[in-house]
This record gives C-alpha cells, structure tokens and sequence, in this order.
C-alpha cells in the first residue's frame, strides 16, 4: 500500500514537466514546511484540472496577487511518489480554500485482476490564489506542447504525423 499526505493547508503548490517536449513527464508537487510530496500525472490530467479549477475560481470572489513564477517551479528532482489515478475538487467555503484530492491509480493485469490495488490519495488544501496560479501554470505547460493534428487530435510530431482518420494516406496540415 503507497503512502497517502494531508497537506493542509499547502506552503506551495504548483504543476511541471521534465523532458522535451513530446517526451515530457507531468508532476503535480506541493510542500508543507518540510514535507514534499511529488506525484506524476498526466497530460490531460493537469488539463482538465486547469480547466475545472479556472471554472471554481470563477464563481468565487477574486483573488489577490498570485505567487511569483519562480515559486511555480518544480522542486528538484521531482521523483514521483505515485501515478494519479483519479483527481477531485472541493471548496472549503468555512476556511475559504480549495482542496485537491489524488487518488492512486489502480493497476489491472491482462484478466483484469488489480495488480496493484494503490491505496495511495494525497489531500492538497491550498489558497484561491496559490489554485489561480496553479491554473494559470498548467494551462501555460499543456498548450506548450505539441500542436494537435486538426483531424485526430493526436499530437503532431515534427519528423511527421500518420494520421488515423486518413489510414496514412495524407499528411494533415495545420
């Protein structure tokens, strides 16, 4: 069973990469006093979390001033406690803060047996302003990549791109 955190409330949070683009690996990272705790997600993880955190914090009063981009950085090395499974937000409305909830993701085999059932979930209280950078930040590294292809989606690769909705037959173009 993976180790699980309460950090509540954050001293920092923030969301990064490491490794070139095409080949980037995405963590979310937060630190309590002496504590740090780094856990790997995905691309579209840290999307739809930018996305549905800039949508709380709109119906939310407005925040102060953010974090300076140098406290956005990831703390280094970034080595993952786990693979986030499942994300969830949450409005603390009482201490007026957002709570970010990862679960562990669970591995299944082949016969679709849990190989490692995970356990892990880490509870992540922070600021409306420390979220407002954290969404800001997350959808600055995801439309940092690579540009999608405008048939598939699929991210487009500068040595070429074979396209599933044309079986390869012709290049997309931008």
């Amino acid at each position: 069973m993976s180790a699980s955190f309460d950090l509540s409330p954050v001293d920092r949070i923030t969301v990064g990469t490491v490794g070139p683009s095409g080949q980037r690996t995405f963590f979310l990272q937060a630190r309590q006093a002496g504590q740090l705790v780094t856990l790997k997600v995905e691309k579209q993880q840290v999307a739809a979390l930018a996305r549905h955190l800039a949508d709380l914090l709109a119906d939310l009063p407005s925040v102060g001033a953010l974090p300076d981009d140098t406290e956005l950085e990831l703390e280094q090395p970034a080595i993952a406690e786990w693979a986030v499974g499942a994300l969830r937000i949450d409005y603390d409305a009482p201490l007026d803060q957002i709570v970010i909830i990862a679960e562990e993701i669970e591995i299944i085999d082949e016969e679709g047996e849990p190989v490692d059932e995970g356990g892990g979930m880490a509870r992540l209280t922070a600021s409306r302003e420390q979220i407002a950078a954290l969404a800001i930040r997350g959808t600055t590294l995801v439309e940092a990549g690579r540009p999608p292809c405008p048939l598939c989606g699929y991210p487009l690769d500068p040595a070429g791109h074979s396209c599933p909705r044309t079986n390869g037959h012709r290049a997309p173009t931008l």
